[in-house]
């Protein structure tokens, strides 16, 4: 597994990061704890989780994943960057959510208690909250890294024009920068190319995209002609309409029924070329992939193992796709 240079800063992270939402609901900790194992094989040292997790769940699930991860962790934190985010809604409580001082701090303190771990290298705004100024979140995530919780800061769910003025704020008032963006980002989702991606590369921003094979449509397992399959994601809890909205229409599968066309042709998977078809693009750092069972994660390791993909074989995937898509909220 190669290491690449998380965006303007000094970290080298692996060429994949490990998603881990499905931690605690469409797998239990043993199961997880495998995924983990497997990933680690791999070489794949760079773990992302959030507050809120796992996928689909409520309130009443909310950490658990943290807590896996953290109990997988101990005895080897040191092998692992580890990632997480705060401003999903964690209670019944107006201030359990957002980006306000309050809910950051209490976030952090809560979230390293739960991962086991004295400080996390990077901690991410899930997404956006229109109802706190930016500067509020960002002096309260620059109070966060200079007390030592956090390493590294950065953003998931922004719009473009959100995260250059997140910079401009900072730069003003020297206080902590923006190093990484977390948007949703694969072949039938391409719509941050137009904005979000050239900003980041512009201003050396590292990008760790997720959803890079659409929630599992473009290893091309589903059939529109059948409902999602139960313990998929699009049938998962609360979660399974969102990703149902977002990949279960007929040009969606159009685009798959071509793309299954050129993996044929090419010899590999089509979550592999799906997969490298995301590493093809120099602004991105690291995808996250996910998995349910270990075995998953193989197509994601060959694809980074082969690296982007030849300029003709981008090319016919790139004209099968382009088109514009509206970007819609957090996953």
């Amino acid at each position: 597994m190669q290491h690449t240079k998380f965006g303007r800063t000094g970290l080298q992270v692996s060429k994949l990061c490990l998603g881990t939402m499905t931690f605690g609901l469409q797998c239990d900790a043993a199961q997880s704890n495998a995924i983990l194992d497997t990933a680690a094989a791999g070489g794949i040292d760079f773990l992302d989780a959030a507050d809120v997790y796992p996928l689909g769940g409520g309130h009443n699930t909310a950490g658990r994943t943290e807590t896996i991860v953290g109990e997988w962790l101990k005895g080897k934190r040191h092998q692992f960057i580890l990632a997480t985010k705060c401003a999903g809604q964690m209670g019944g409580k107006p201030w359990d959510q957002g980006m306000s001082r309050k809910h950051i701090l209490d976030a952090i303190d809560a979230s390293l208690q739960r991962l086991g771990t004295d400080y996390i290298d990077l901690y991410q705004l899930h997404r956006y909250d229109p109802h706190t100024p930016i500067d509020e979140a960002l002096e309260a995530l620059d109070a966060v890294t200079r007390a030592g919780k956090a390493r590294y800061v950065g953003v998931s769910n922004w719009p473009a024009y959100k995260v250059a003025r997140a910079l401009g704020r900072s730069e003003i008032r020297n206080i902590v920068r923006i190093d990484s963006v977390q948007p949703r980002y694969n072949l039938l989702f391409r719509g941050y190319e137009r904005d979000l991606l050239p900003l980041c590369a512009e201003e050396a921003i590292a990008v760790i995209p997720y959803n890079p094979l659409a929630g599992g449509l473009l290893t091309g397992k589903h059939d529109r002609k059948a409902p999602p399959a139960e313990g998929s994601r699009f049938r998962l809890g609360t979660a399974g309409a969102r990703y149902q909205e977002r990949y279960w229409h007929d040009q969606e599968f159009e685009s798959i029924a071509a793309i299954r066309t050129v993996a044929a042709e090419a010899g590999m998977s089509m979550a592999t070329l799906a997969m490298r078809w995301v590493l093809s693009n120099p602004a991105i750092t690291a995808p996250i992939v996910g998995a349910s069972r270990p075995e998953q994660l193989a197509d994601s390791l060959a694809a980074a193992e082969q690296g982007p993909l030849p300029n003709d074989l981008k090319a016919k995937l790139d004209e099968i796709t382009h088109g514009w898509r509206a970007v819609d909220a957090e996953r």
